[in-house]
């Protein structure tokens, strides 16, 4: 999972440098707690209790976000909320966490964070398979969680067509998952260069040759190639906590639509969005981008919702009902 690169305008590099700079005030302890909202360990490292992480994981990231700046001890100026609330944003906090994961995995093996758990991870593969296997059978199941839904056929086969690109890929531990499943042409983009080397090491030890990883920002992507299948597991949610992340949000749209090929999928998973939160999104870019508001036919709309995942455990806070992590697939048009 990747955040954005700042880019620095006269005018701003005076804020910037205060900003990132408040970033390397921040300590171990406060950067631990930023990233368990993000991420639940299991065999991957860690003797916590998933359960538990997964009870907390919304709390901490309240907590990482709004922690008042007199909760810190420092002899230099403390950081504000805002550039608290923003760590996750800034590509120095991810370069770090990788060196420091890349650094453990030499030293103990261990593959380091699963980003919003394990058992996420392997739904948004399971789920995304079943999807696209109908899609090549040209019908959309309306409940893909059921797999008995799908026709028979051969899911290897259909399987091999979707070229599929992790954007944020942080360790490529989602690709590697995805090639459980069956998909063979895979890759990871992220531009922290430190998680992208954790990204190959790992996929080297597990024997996944066929996943390729490369250094590109996706708000600045240098790919030239589209792909039937791109997958976003926290990367708009990094995007989003950037102080400008409404700006780099409507960046990420166009970046994200040149890379999904016509008829592929956008699949995003978040814990920062519920699933019409992010339908609303697409539709304000479908809107931008040109598409007519008053046509409710596809052709007309540069993504149109295709399903979401319905079996995530939901948790009701302030009278409201919701689930934790939302993945939600989209069509290109």
């Amino acid at each position: 999972m990747a955040g954005i690169r700042l880019p620095l305008e006269d005018a701003d590099v005076s804020h910037a440098t205060r900003q990132v700079a408040a970033v390397d005030l921040i300590s171990d302890d406060d950067r631990s707690v930023a990233a368990d909202s993000w991420s639940i360990k299991s065999e991957y490292g860690s003797t916590l209790d998933d359960d538990q992480r997964h009870a907390d994981a919304t709390e901490a990231l309240s907590v990482a976000a709004y922690r008042a700046p007199s909760e810190y001890s420092s002899d230099k100026e403390e950081p504000d909320a805002e550039t608290v609330s923003s760590l996750l944003g800034f590509q120095s906090y991810w370069d770090a966490t990788y060196a420091d994961e890349l650094a453990n995995f030499r030293e103990h093996g261990h593959a380091g964070e699963v980003w919003f758990g394990a058992d996420v991870m392997e739904i948004v593969a399971s789920w995304t398979k079943n999807l696209c296997i109908g899609i090549s059978q040209s019908h959309l199941p309306n409940h893909v969680d059921n797999a008995n839904n799908l026709s028979a056929g051969e899911p290897e086969k259909e399987l091999s067509n979707w070229s599929v690109l992790d954007v944020g890929t942080g360790n490529g531990l989602l690709l590697q998952e995805f090639a459980k499943q069956g998909f063979s042409d895979l890759t990871g983009t992220d531009y922290s260069e430190g998680a992208i080397d954790l990204a190959r090491s790992l996929a080297d030890r597990a024997e996944f040759t066929n996943i390729k990883f490369s250094v590109d920002d996706i708000l600045d992507t240098k790919l030239d190639k589209k792909f039937k299948l791109v997958i976003d597991k926290g990367t708009l949610d990094a995007i989003g906590l950037h102080p400008d992340g409404p700006l780099k949000r409507s960046m990420y749209w166009d970046s994200i639509s040149s890379l999904v090929a016509s008829g592929g999928l956008l699949v995003i998973t978040s814990c920062n969005s519920m699933k019409d939160e992010l339908i609303q999104e697409v539709e304000a870019f479908n809107h931008r981008s040109g598409a007519s508001p008053e046509s409710d036919t596809a052709v007309d709309q540069a993504f149109q919702y295709v399903d979401h995942v319905q079996s995530y455990p939901t948790f009701t806070f302030g009278g409201s009902a919701g689930s934790r992590v939302a993945t939600v697939a989209f069509l290109r048009n």
